[in-house]
């Protein structure tokens, strides 16, 4: 009885032009994954290993510690030599971009060109990323040696 209730749904289905779901969803499936692996189909081509490489810094959002690493690499040629004889990048952080000068005047002198060199520094970019330039100065020399020290005035007879 179950039977030819069966076949009588199957034979009204065919009337009315239904397919077999299950089965051709199962065989276009198949299909779908034979022609996806055949070599020399379109899509299929290997991609630039430099289009790779952006789409990794892009997904981890490396771009723009790639960038100021890059610029700050090439340093000489982004400010040029004569003050790149006095100063050398120190790092980057949140737009602020650190620079450690040799002296006490070029500290001074870097400080005043800060705007000059932030724009060409933003030019080799082709944005603004460098939105603030801090200029350090020498550090002074540490008379301490050793991990211990003795509060006091420090060493009284070394300038006189």
């Amino acid at each position: 009885m179950a039977r030819d209730a069966m076949k009588r749904a199957r034979a009204s289905a065919r009337e009315r032009g239904a397919t077999r779901t299950t089965a051709g969803r199962a065989r276009r499936i198949k299909r779908e994954r034979r022609e996806s692996t055949q070599p020399f189909t379109p899509g299929r081509d290997p991609r630039p290993m430099s289009d790779a490489v952006d789409t990794l810094l892009h997904r981890m959002g490396w771009t723009e510690q790639v960038e100021v690493s890059s610029v700050t690499a090439r340093w000489r040629e982004v400010v040029g030599d004569h003050i790149a004889d006095h100063c050398e990048p120190m790092g980057f952080e949140e737009g602020s971009l650190t620079v450690r000068a040799s002296s006490t005047a070029w500290a001074t002198q870097l400080t005043l060109m800060s705007g000059q060199l932030r724009h060409r520094i933003n030019e080799e970019f082709g944005r603004e990323i460098v939105t603030r330039i801090t200029v350090v100065g020498p550090t002074a020399r540490s008379w301490v040696k050793g991990p211990r020290t003795v509060k006091g005035r420090g060493p009284r007879d070394t300038y006189g």
